[in-house]
């Protein structure tokens, strides 16, 4: 897939909120790191509407996002939040535009179905923070520095502790993926993730376990899982359990499904709804070594 021009000082970026809504002053002080990296921070018009529980009405998130992949002077889309609702837009985009002038466009969680349509249109995009969780403690964060780093074409390989139920193996192939529940809701549809010989990225939020175990159970009888160079596993925070407990954790619940399979897994990836939330180019080719005793080494290609 075709990789956008790289960053440099000056370059436009625009700010904009294609689901949730967001409060200016949740995510204003990340975006002032931006501008203080020297680059010039654009706010969609209706980046701070708020029509029910989206980001303004699906028409004007619609004409945000619109404008922006059609901006020739913009490098980088930066989405505010995840939330829901780019679902609602993702099939009434144009991207002639976005084919003259490529852009990075960033976010995680809901998203990941904009990711999935810029992968369809044969283009990378990047997984990761958005504004909120680029400052704390009156300091910018890894989540953010790395960022940083990535859309200038100066990331570093990952580097994760052993996990017990990592699985080695030393592989190469192309990311995709995202957000599970996404994923999970984009199979049968022209934006699925296309898993065969690909190296799937999983993270999620909030969904109750027997969720969790459907969706892998599912993606499992498709028989694309089978398929797969390797998997990812990030983080699955916050988790929801009923009265009567579903009995196995996230982690346990994923390696049951995949035990069958013989590629490398790794558990406890630094991305998803947690702090430590590194950027990953989906799309793009990556290296993984998952060695049982050392850790596990992701390298962007």
């Amino acid at each position: 897939m075709l990789k956008p021009e790289l960053l440099k000082q000056g370059d436009r970026i625009r700010v904009i909120s294609p689901a949730g809504k967001v409060e200016k002053e949740k995510i204003s002080a990340g975006m002032k790191l931006f501008e203080q990296a020297g680059f010039e921070v654009v706010w969609g018009d209706h980046t701070f509407d708020s029509h029910y529980q989206f980001a303004a009405s699906d028409a004007n998130r619609l004409l945000d996002l619109q404008q922006a992949l059609d901006d020739s002077e913009c490098k980088a889309i930066v989405c505010a939040r995840g939330g829901y609702g780019a679902i609602r837009l993702v099939d009434q985009l144009d991207f002639s535009g976005f084919r003259r002038q490529p852009k990075w466009v960033v976010g995680f969680s809901d998203i990941t179905v904009l990711h999935a349509r810029i992968q369809h249109e044969g283009f990378c995009s990047i997984h990761g923070a958005m504004p909120g969780f680029y400052w704390k403690d009156q300091l910018p964060t890894e989540s953010f520095s790395e960022l940083l780093k990535t859309l200038a074409g100066e990331s570093r390989p990952v580097k994760v502790p052993p996990h017990e139920f990592n699985r080695p193996g030393q592989i190469t192939g192309k990311l995709v993926g995202g957000n599970l529940s996404i994923v999970y809701s984009l199979m049968g549809t022209p934006l699925e993730p296309k898993l065969d010989g690909n190296i799937l990225f999983i993270e999620d939020l909030a969904e109750y376990l027997y969720h969790l175990d459907r969706m892998m159970h599912s993606l499992k009888l498709t028989g694309k899982l089978k398929s797969l160079k390797g998997l990812l596993v990030g983080g699955f925070t916050d988790m929801k359990d009923n009265e009567a407990p579903f009995g196995q954790t996230a982690p346990e619940i994923i390696r049951d499904v995949v035990r069958e399979y013989s590629f490398p897994v790794c558990f406890d990836f630094p991305a998803g709804h947690i702090d430590r939330n590194l950027p990953l180019i989906l799309g793009a080719g990556y290296q993984l070594e998952v060695n049982e005793s050392q850790g596990v080494i992701l390298t962007a290609l």
